[in-house]
């Protein structure tokens, strides 16, 4: 039997008189039910045994050290038990590229494993799967997988510029990018609230421009070389010409206006902007690119140019004549000549750009690479012209929308018939409102979903099944090290608020972007070690509780446990949480749900009819509790609004 990843209401792979969950992510192109089972114990060991290099052995090490982390087992180093033999016909690219062969086959048979793969990348990606096949079990069903990605762009951007990332933080978001197959880290370096890279020939760009948080030169290489044994290619973004207040703290004398300028500590859209008419601008830049292009080994380098304000080319009389005397007729076409003569500099040291929509003009060279962030239609365009695109409309973490949300964008149901030029997309994690103690919550799991997208085949698009592997997998996650999960209960004993906090918390989902910029002043000094900081973007359990309300609904009634002891505990939350004032609405509300949700019950279980007017009155109190409060939102009505429509259709018979 085969199972077609294209039918996933519940996928699982039969075998013997057992069934065993298909709680991969992202999802195989093929897999097939094998004969026997792989036990793991002390002795396992990994075998070579075909092309062989210092990535592979490193990966392989690592593989082992996983395994023994998740399951408990001590397993020896160096331990020459062929359990895996891996089979690698060659190296591939010296640097992880665009368009490498990342396809493996895995085998697993009783008592042993086998995976082969073209290239050292596809060996690492097999890895990856074994390592979610093994779990924290000590069994492994047989089992045989062919694989290969849908995508070859697949990525993950963070933003260390707002706020600042450590190097450990970079490590750990890499090593989650490999467990789930994600091969590119978009380093976005640059902004008005920090430069953070260390330039040997402009050294007061970290001494100006970055509060003393910036990665060394070492750092950087570090990085790229521990991404690149992962198989992850390393792009860096410095953004010009907007975006560039830290720039020009630094180097003043190339602003669009007169400075001084000072690094930014607020968000939004600034006005300062590098001048693109003065050939000393270009002569910085220049100097720069060098420095960083030998730096950064990827053939794409970012160069941002989004949200461009352009109130100083517009009130300076120099940049103006000097539009006029060139044929620009508008800013835009203004920028388009900045694009074109920074996109040569770059191509001069062997660089091909990569930048967000708004640098997509007549002007640019083919060899630029196009993020979408504002919409579908700007990839679509460019795709239509004939320039290579990346999605990231849909997939930014930072407005904390549900998984489901990112899982249903598809780069290609934007631009159907340019499959050739849609390259992948990318997960964007702005960092306004997280810090490193908050940042893996926001990204993980949900990444995990947007990687699937990009990987599996076009036709794996089951929420249900979505959500089932999703959870699994974050558990699994834990294990690389990322703390999504362990810093939850950290955040919440900081606010000391004990039980009756974790249960408000899970009954509860974080604002994102949208709802935080609105609700007060926030600067890159404010701290972020709020209620709303620990508290996750999307609420499993309350989930579970949604599906549970539809079984009992479709039932047309009867009796559930889980939703009775969920409304039992929530009714009485808020005597015992006693909760500071910033909370005490929404604690209440979660009281007043679980209270709500009990008679709910009651009327569902006895057939009683409700008095009248009772579940419109119900219905409207759940809708003014949906509202954000403390920029939270109050996810626990949602599984009583399923219940009190049951009960409305069911006054109507």
């Amino acid at each position: 039997m085969v199972i077609n990843v294209t039918r996933t209401l519940f996928v699982c792979v039969v075998l013997g008189q057992s069934m065993v969950a298909a709680e991969l992510m992202p999802l195989p192109l093929k897999m097939t039910p094998g004969e026997g089972k792989l036990r793991i114990e002390s002795t396992f060991g990994a075998a070579i045994t075909g092309y062989s290099d210092a990535r592979l052995v490193s990966a392989a090490a690592r593989f082992v050290r996983q395994i023994a982390k998740q399951t408990g087992i001590p397993i020896a180093p160096g331990n020459f038990d062929k359990t895996l033999t891996i089979d690698c016909h060659e190296a591939g690219p010296a640097v992880p590229d665009l368009g490498e062969d990342e396809s493996y086959r895995l085998d697993v048979t009783e008592g042993h494993a086998s995976l082969q793969s073209a290239s050292v990348t596809g060996a690492l990606r097999g890895l990856a799967t074994l390592v979610q096949l093994i779990g924290t079990s000590t069994e492994v069903p047989g089992i045989h997988i062919e694989d290969r990605p849908r995508f070859s762009w697949r990525g993950l951007m963070l933003d260390v510029s707002r706020h600042w990332m450590p190097v450990e933080v970079v490590e750990r978001n890499l090593d989650a990018m490999a467990a789930v197959k994600l091969n590119v880290f978009h380093w976005h370096l640059s902004d008005d609230q920090g430069f953070r890279v260390e330039s040997k020939r402009f050294p007061k760009l970290q001494r100006l421009s970055s509060d003393g948080n910036y990665y060394t030169q070492d750092e950087i290489r570090h990085v790229i070389d521990y991404a690149r044994d992962r198989g992850i290619r390393v792009i860096p973004e410095f953004d010009v010409p907007g975006h560039a207040t830290s720039l020009l703290a630094a180097y003043p004398e190339l602003g669009s206006a007169p400075g001084p300028y000072s690094i930014e500590r607020r968000w939004g859209i600034f006005k300062p902007t590098l001048d693109p008419t003065r050939e000393e601008t270009y002569a910085f830049l220049d100097a720069f690119f060098e420095e960083m292009a030998a730096l950064f080994p990827d053939r794409f380098f970012h160069i941002g140019g989004d949200e461009v304000d352009d109130t100083q080319w517009k009130n300076s009389r120099a940049i103006q004549k000097f539009a006029q005397e060139h044929h620009l007729a508008d800013s835009r076409a203004l920028h388009g000549y900045f694009n074109g003569r920074v996109q040569a500099l770059l191509k001069k040291y062997g660089k091909s750009i990569i930048g967000w929509d708004e640098i997509f003009g007549p002007d640019l060279g083919r060899d630029a690479v196009i993020q979408s962030w504002r919409g579908g239609a700007s990839l679509a365009e460019a795709a239509n012209k004939g320039y290579r695109g990346v999605l990231s409309f849909g997939y930014y973490l930072d407005h904390l929308k549900p998984a489901s949300e990112h899982y249903r964008a598809d780069p290609l149901g934007i631009a159907p018939n340019e499959t050739a030029r849609i390259l992948g997309g990318e997960a964007c994690m702005w960092s306004e409102y997280v810090s490193q103690d908050t940042v893996d919550s926001r990204i993980w799991p949900r990444a995990a979903a947007i990687a699937e997208r990009l990987w599996s085949p076009r036709e794996v698009t089951d929420i249900d099944s979505m959500y089932r592997r999703l959870e699994s997998v974050s558990s699994l996650l834990d294990w690389t090290g990322v703390e999504h999960r362990s810093n939850y209960q950290r955040m919440l004993d900081r606010l000391g608020g004990g039980e009756s906090l974790r249960i408000l918390a899970d009954a509860s989902e974080a604002s994102g972007i949208e709802v935080r910029q609105k609700a007060r002043q926030y600067t890159s000094l404010v701290p972020l070690n709020r209620f709303v900081d620990a508290v996750r973007p999307e609420s499993q359990g309350v989930r579970r509780l949604e599906q549970e309300a539809r079984r009992l609904t479709a039932n047309h009634g009867g009796e559930s446990s889980e939703l009775s002891v969920a409304f039992t505990v929530w009714a009485r939350n808020d005597a015992r949480l006693r909760p500071p004032a910033e909370l005490a609405a929404l604690s209440k509300n979660l009281s007043t749900v679980g209270s709500t949700g009990l008679l709910a019950l009651n009327y569902l279980r006895t057939g009683q009819a409700p008095p009248d007017g009772w579940i419109a009155e119900q219905i409207r109190a759940l809708d003014g509790m949906q509202k954000p409060d403390a920029e939270v939102i109050l996810a626990a009505p949602r599984p009583l609004r399923l219940l009190l429509n049951a009960l409305a259709e069911n006054s109507k018979k």
